[in-house]
């Protein structure tokens, strides 16, 4: 979709020069950028790719990681 935004001059250039550097479109490095934002400030989004790499990485428990924590655990003094 096409629109019409108004940004500052510094971001304009910013915006140019990253373009050009990474050799991508405009278009392409302005919907990079508002694709993250929306991203960041979308709690569900979030919660979803947490989800996806849970499930990538899997759950299981490292029997090291149960054990260095038990013995942290039992040096603390609570």
């Amino acid at each position: 979709m096409k629109t019409a935004v108004s940004v500052p001059d510094d971001v304009f250039e910013r915006a140019e020069r990253l373009a050009r550097r990474e050799k991508r479109s405009r278009s392409d490095v302005y919907s990079a950028a508002l694709r993250e934002y929306v991203a960041r400030y979308s709690p569900d989004e979030v919660a979803e790719a947490l989800d996806r790499v849970v499930t990538e990485v899997g759950e299981g428990i490292d029997p090291f990681v149960i054990t260095a924590s038990r013995r942290i655990l039992e040096s603390t003094q609570w």
